[in-house]
């Protein structure tokens, strides 16, 4: 949402700059660091809504400062920047914590629609009124964020309790790749759907044991059974 707080990290001042310029064409606010310690500190000081967070840093690299704010349950969103075109790094952020991520070098009103959905995102999910979700031996409550598996809390980062979200308001509906990318990340990832893959692979995981499954329809996408 324009107004709120946004933490860019990077240690290119050109990069830092562009993105400071359209970012508060739009209204945001924008704090700016060059490293993943000071940017540590700019997050506990300041409470940004988003970090813009660079892969490459010096002292510590973006992935230990994605590592580290949701090993201390910081529900911060995070927009990660690879200047490399690999998997490798796109998926361990994602493994990590991280929300989203864009590769570098990107266009910078790329960079702006991806911060508006992700804060627009939060902002819809966090005013939900939908009612608790009971699937078989599974419950889903929008209201409070929680995951149950026969009366056990489920730990679900960010990203995968909305794609579990998702699935729950389609339940045994076929989904898609792009339109479990356009509900649950509330944008195209621009064919970048191996990000669907990775989640739903935790998901699988973190939902064994339980009833309600993610089945794989092959050639089309997933959805959620009971």
């Amino acid at each position: 949402m324009p107004g709120e707080l946004i933490l860019v990290v990077d240690d290119e001042p050109n990069i830092v700059q562009l993105a400071c310029i359209y970012l508060e064409r739009e209204g945001y606010r924008v704090v700016t660091a060059t490293d993943g310690s000071v940017a540590l500190q700019l997050v506990e000081r300041h409470k940004p809504a988003l970090i813009v967070l660079d892969v490459m840093l010096p002292e510590l690299d973006g992935l230990e400062v994605c590592r580290r704010l949701r090993a201390a349950r910081n529900p911060i969103a995070i927009l990660m920047c690879t200047a490399r075109d690999e998997d490798v790094d796109k998926i361990i952020g994602l493994e990590l914590g991280a929300d989203d991520y864009l590769v570098k070098p990107f266009n910078p009103r790329e960079l702006v629609a991806r911060v508006k959905a992700i804060l627009r995102r939060g902002a819809l999910l966090s005013q939900a009124e939908h009612g608790m979700f009971h699937l078989g031996e599974l419950t889903i409550d929008p209201a409070s964020r929680e995951v149950f598996v026969k009366d056990q809390l489920v730990e679900l980062r960010a990203q995968e309790f909305d794609l579990l979200l998702t699935f729950a308001e389609h339940k045994g509906l076929v989904l898609s790749r792009e339109q479990l990318l356009e509900k649950a990340w509330g944008f195209d990832f621009y064919g970048q759907t191996r990000t669907v893959d990775v989640h739903v692979g935790y998901l699988r995981r973190k939902l064994m044991g339980s009833n309600a499954q993610i089945e794989t329809v092959t050639g089309v996408g997933y959805k959620l059974v009971v």
